[in-house]
């Protein structure tokens, strides 16, 4: 999971987690978008699909990408405008499984990759760092850009991938047409993560504080799938996803990096770990928390149980065209599968804008 202690208390502890069938929504048939101005449907409300029913992404794509070669999905039209679609921690690409399809059938060119230590992603060198530190997954994600030809797009994620997607948008808003960010403004420093909170707000970063130790490390690896589904619990209490859901996603934990990039994440986070020099001018540049200016949606579930802030004490960093969106219905942490319709409406909204 992903939210970041900063100095204006833009991230909060994760708090409680647990399951509930996602809703698959079906494909729907909407108006084609053959460019980054055109004019799209709204989606239309789709029936469910029975939980469980084993909705998946086709063949996965892969191509070479700055350190890694990634593995992604893709669909909807190679001529549509681009959006990149990215997931967090501990979840994978199939956050997205639902959302994809809608927003394919509306003409745009998706692109779901797996962060780096996640799914098919591998690292082309085993002499490179196996860093998780914010500035790196947002690098990962221009070099993603370049490899495939796409110049200009929407983002869109939650946690990890909501923080990438912010990064992005402040460091490099001419490649960033618009934004889709769940919990609001994600970007954080290691000084700010050095600052003591709240006693009963510190008990909710439990698991960030047991990644810093050898013995939570070691829990970690040897517990992979049980901390995983513990989390998801706990970040979506009114979730109830199935064992299907999840071992699909799960699948993505074997991946010979996970382990390391998750603990690098969590450690980089309280000064514990050093990132790579390769970052430190970014990281500066990301200390100063840097407003966006891109045109931005912003999300967040009603049961939201990992930390997340007041959209009023981030409203201010968003200095283009701005709105947030509070969705209602017991939606928690994995937004885009619990309420894919809703993403789905945000994206294409959010593109509009752009």
């Amino acid at each position: 999971m992903d939210t970041t202690q900063t100095t204006e208390a833009i991230d909060r502890p994760r708090r409680r987690f647990f399951g509930h069938a996602a809703a698959t929504i079906a494909a729907v048939q909407l108006g084609r978008m053959t460019s980054a101005d055109a004019q799209v449907a709204p989606v239309q409300p789709a029936p469910p699909a029975m939980p469980g029913s084993g909705a998946s992404f086709g063949p996965l794509k892969q191509v070479d990408a700055g350190v890694l070669n990634v593995g992604y999905a893709e669909s909807g039209p190679a001529d549509g405008p681009p959006v990149i679609l990215l997931h967090g921690w501990p979840y994978d690409i199939h956050s997205f499984v639902d959302v994809a399809p809608l927003l394919a059938s509306a003409g745009f060119r998706v692109i779901v990759p797996y962060l780096r230590g996640y799914g098919t992603t591998r690292f082309l060198s085993d002499d490179v760092m196996r860093n998780g530190q914010q500035a790196a997954l947002a690098v990962d994600l221009l070099a993603l850009m370049g490899a495939i030809n796409i110049e200009k797009a929407t983002l869109a994620g939650f946690d990890w991938g909501a923080r990438a997607a912010n990064i992005f948008a402040a460091l490099w808003p001419e490649r960033c047409k618009a934004m889709v960010s769940v919990s609001g403004y994600l970007i954080g420093s290691q000084e700010a993560g050095k600052m003591p909170l709240p006693p009963k707000v510190e008990y909710q970063w439990w698991y960030q504080y047991y990644f810093a130790t050898d013995r939570g490390r070691a829990g970690y690896a040897n517990y992979t799938r049980d901390f995983a589904r513990l989390i998801w619990q706990l970040a979506s209490p009114k979730w109830n996803f199935d064992d299907a859901t999840f071992d699909r996603s799960a699948a993505a934990f074997d991946n010979p990096d996970h382990v390391d990039i998750v603990i690098h994440n969590y450690r980089w986070r309280l000064g514990l770990a050093e990132g790579s020099p390769r970052y430190d001018e970014l990281e500066r540049r990301l200390a100063a928390f840097p407003d966006i200016s891109v045109p931005t949606i912003t999300l967040e579930g009603d049961a939201n149980g990992a930390p997340h802030p007041d959209p009023g004490t981030y409203a201010k960093k968003f200095t283009g065209k701005y709105e947030h969106r509070q969705l209602t219905g017991g939606i928690g942490h994995n937004l885009p599968q619990e309420a894919p319709q809703a993403f789905a409406e945000a994206v294409i909204n959010a593109a509009r804008m752009g």
